[in-house]
């Protein structure tokens, strides 16, 4: 899949075009999920360990445990799935770990991170609620951000984001290329 980049104008009243400093947001489609939360979590710890820092959370399944949330920088573990018992067909999102996790990349944005991972944009974050309180944290602090897209919300997703956000193939290629151009805006800004 080609990495699909487009250049809009800023809408009046929206953040600067990318060459001042916009927040710029990398969607990677999420058809395969596992595998684009290894490639978002595998891509953190490679800029981290370059030194850039990163904040933001990953998905992982974990058998018997369901659904977490994994903050990359600090490996702490957010359990969003919880057990209703035998026979349940309720919505099994423990909402006040998505808000702990939630809370974790606010601060991450606020502190300094240089790159903000989201693990999903899907159902919840096309409410707006679940993650979407982040990315506006990560977009009012000019913080770039990688973000997993649902197929399911992708319309939804273009009305959330609109010209911020590019399509970015789910390879590390694609990222790397992404990160290169995104970088050296962050690096002029901080000058």
């Amino acid at each position: 899949m080609p990495t699909h980049r487009e250049e809009f104008p800023a809408p009046i009243g929206a953040p600067l075009t990318d060459s001042a400093g916009w927040t710029r947001i990398a969607a990677v489609p999420a058809e395969d999920s596992a595998r684009v939360q290894s490639l978002m979590q595998s891509f953190a710890d490679e800029l981290m360990q370059g030194g850039v820092r990163v904040g933001g959370v990953t998905q992982i399944r974990v058998a018997g445990s369901g659904v977490m949330l994994r903050d990359v920088a600090t490996g702490d573990v957010y359990p969003i799935s919880q057990d209703l018992g035998p026979g349940s067909v309720a919505c099994n999102l423990d909402t006040s770990e998505l808000a702990l996790a939630c809370a974790a990349i606010e601060r991450a944005a606020g502190d300094g991170a240089q790159l903000i991972v989201i693990s999903k944009f899907s159902k919840q974050e096309a409410g707006r609620g679940g993650l979407c309180d982040a990315f506006r944290a990560a977009m009012t602090a000019r913080v770039p951000v990688i973000a997993a897209v649902s197929p399911h919300y992708r319309e939804e997703w273009r009305a959330f984001a609109g010209p911020l956000a590019e399509d970015v193939a789910p390879e590390p290629q694609a990222l790397a290329d992404w990160w290169a151009k995104i970088a050296k805006v962050v690096d002029r800004s901080s000058i």
